[in-house]
Parts: structure tokens; C-alpha cells; sequence
């Protein structure tokens, strides 16, 4: 395993899985972990598709809970790489693979119409200020709306679903109202919605959507997730997500 300036080789959570990340230039988040334990997936066989895949920690999960074909889409190719070696590393050519490519022009590639499940952790803030521009463009295209917006997310997703086909996004709750008003716009219908707490009696700070192409309206809301303890510690829930086996 070759790896590239400051890159480290991590343990993917619980799972007998490796992953490449880097300070500087990629990691990834709870935020994509919840995501990939959210979302609901065939279990033998189908099509999974992973926007905005980062180094490829959603796919990699995602192979821990399905035996589909599952593929990400990022347009760094330094993140691209990262996902490859760490795809590479753990053998899982035949399940998993990465396409370096701008999300708004790789439907033609993927098809229309055509996948059971896509998921994405799209960048969650508009427009950057210059210091943020300045200062690291690899983590500036991950958290800002530069290279795709919230919109162009759920529009690809529905273009790449199959009719009740399932789209899952983790978001801030800020944007709650324009993922349902979006995803409606795109013949997505919410149907399971999940707001995280980083506390017991604080304000959530995330949220996550599933929803289902051309779906009839009928959406329900899960039980809150609250990732801390007073003493900082993961709840009990959190720990299952995180270190526990969860199908």
C-alpha cells in the first residue's frame, strides 16, 4: 500500500476494513457513517449508487450491509485515488468502483432509471468567503456548494433511480425544507426523516432523509439519535452505530 504525503491507513470503524485518509486533504465524518448505517439497501444483490463519495467511506460500509454492485462518484481525482488504493487494499475490485467525474454529466455513463439505492453527503454550505477559497481547495469543494448544488444532488439521484427506488441525504436541519421541496420536485417523496442531537436537550445539528421515486406521501419520523453523553461519552446507539454490527 503506497501512501501519498500525510495520508494515514485507518481502521473503518468496527468493520474488518482499511481506509486511506488524509488531515489535509480528506477525512471523513460521522456525518457519512450515519448516512451509510440510515439508509435501507437491498441485502443480496442490486445497484447502489454514492454521490459526492469523497475517499469512498459510504461504499465501504455500504459493502459490510450488501452484496450489490456499488458505485461512488467524486470529481477530485486526488480524492478519487485515495478511495481506489483504500477500495484496492481491502479486495473489493469486484464489488466496488470509483468514477472521477462531475456528478452533473455521469448519468449517461451510470444510466437512467436503472438503480435500487443512491446516497449523498453533499456539501452542506453555499458560497465560500476568499479565506476559505484561499485556503484548501480540496476541503473548500467538499463543504461548499462550488462544483455541484443541494439541487443538482437530488436531481441526478432521481434521474439515476429506478421507479420507488430510494435517494438518502444527510444534511444540516437548516436545509430541511429545501431537500423536501427539492425532492418533491424530482418525483422524490420523503418517507423517513431522522434529526440527530450532539446532546440530550440541544438543538439537532444533522439530519437524514430517505425518500422514495415516486413514492406516495406517507412520511415517518424516527426516533431521535443522540451521539453524546453529558460526559462526552457515545451513547449506548451511537456505539452500536459506530462499533457495533448493525444490519
Amino acid at each position: 500500500m503506497q501512501l501519498i504525503g500525510d495520508e494515514r491507513l485507518d481502521y473503518l470503524l468496527a468493520e474488518e476494513l482499511r481506509i486511506i485518509q488524509s488531515p489535509s486533504v480528506f477525512s471523513f465524518s460521522l456525518d457519512a457513517v450515519l448516512l451509510a448505517r440510515f439508509v435501507q439497501v437491498p441485502i443480496r444483490k442490486g445497484s447502489l449508487i454514492d454521490l459526492c463519495s469523497g475517499n469512498g467511506v459510504i461504499p465501504l460500509i455500504l459493502s459490510t450491509r450488501t452484496n450489490g454492485s456499488i458505485t461512488g462518484v467524486e470529481i477530485q481525482d486526488r480524492l478519487a485515488d485515495m478511495a481506489n488504493r483504500s477500495i484496492e487494499h481491502n479486495e473489493l475490485t469486484q464489488q466496488i468502483r470509483m468514477i472521477c467525474e462531475d456528478l452533473n454529466t455521469v448519468s449517461p455513463k451510470l444510466g437512467y432509471a436503472k438503480h435500487d439505492v443512491v446516497t449523498c453527503n453533499p456539501p452542506y454550505f453555499t458560497t465560500p468567503g476568499k479565506d476559505e477559497l484561499n485556503e484548501n481547495e480540496h476541503l473548500t469543494i467538499a463543504r461548499h456548494e462550488i462544483m455541484c448544488t443541494l439541487e443538482d444532488t437530488i436531481r441526478v439521484s432521481s434521474g439515476l433511480l429506478k421507479q420507488g427506488g430510494k435517494a438518502a441525504f444527510v444534511h444540516r436541519p437548516g436545509r430541511l425544507l429545501d431537500l423536501i421541496t427539492l425532492m418533491r420536485k424530482y418525483r422524490l417523496e420523503p418517507k423517513r426523516i431522522q434529526f440527530v442531537y450532539p446532546k440530550e436537550g440541544k438543538e439537532a445539528n444533522t439530519i437524514l432523509v430517505e425518500a422514495a421515486k415516486d413514492g406516495k406521501p406517507d412520511v415517518k419520523i424516527l426516533p431521535p439519535l443522540i451521539v453524546y453523553k453529558e460526559n462526552n461519552e457515545y451513547t449506548d446507539e451511537m456505539k452500536e452505530i459506530l462499533y457495533g454490527s448493525r444490519g
